[in-house]
């Protein structure tokens, strides 16, 4: 994948979870149904505005999904509100938008939305060389190495192992002196 190919998907991760965040807002209930409708809506206008082809916008609102998924999964383990967990050394940018997409959906929401997708989202318990990722921090499953992203970012292989799958953690899980991957 080139650099100009990257850049392109992080750009079209943006611009997606930026519009999540903007419909979402005001929104006092998400249902499964709702947030997946949400999703498709984002996909079929990034392709729409030619920002993505629709290969791209599928693979965006997949990881976007899968983000979702792993913040509220992370909110309803710790029972701590999103801003108490979520990486501290995220751009304030960043850190406002996954806040608006996270207080959006209510707890019980996110809960059902958990519950449901887990068995659908199995592969989305790893994260991939590839593909792009929200803020925080991913594990190498192979070798323990941690790449850590201020910002929704590519994820490289393992700089240590050359490993090319990972596990998200919390920040209280994580070592300090762990790789900073370009995001």
């Amino acid at each position: 994948m080139t650099n100009k190919t990257i850049e392109h998907l992080v750009n079209g991760y943006h611009r997606m979870a930026e519009r999540l965040a903007e419909r979402l807002q005001g929104v006092e209930h998400l249902t499964e149904e709702a947030f997946h409708e949400l999703l498709g809506n984002l996909r079929d206008e990034s392709v729409s505005l030619k920002e993505l082809t629709k290969t791209e916008a599928q693979q965006v609102s997949d990881w976007l999904k899968r983000d979702f998924h792993a913040l509220a999964e992370q909110a309803r383990k710790t029972k701590q509100d999103f801003r108490d967990w979520f990486p501290f050394e995220v751009k304030v940018e960043e850190s406002y938008l996954w806040d608006k997409i996270m207080s959006a959906a209510d707890p019980t929401t996110l809960d059902l939305l958990v519950l449901k997708e887990e068995a659908e989202l199995a592969d989305f318990e790893l994260w991939h060389t590839g593909q792009v990722t929200a803020p925080g921090i991913l594990e190498c499953t192979k070798c323990g190495e941690q790449l850590h992203f201020a910002s929704a970012g590519h994820i490289p292989p393992c700089p240590k192992c050359k490993n090319t799958t990972f596990v998200r953690v919390l920040p209280a899980d994580s070592d300090s002196s762990a790789e900073q991957p370009e995001s």
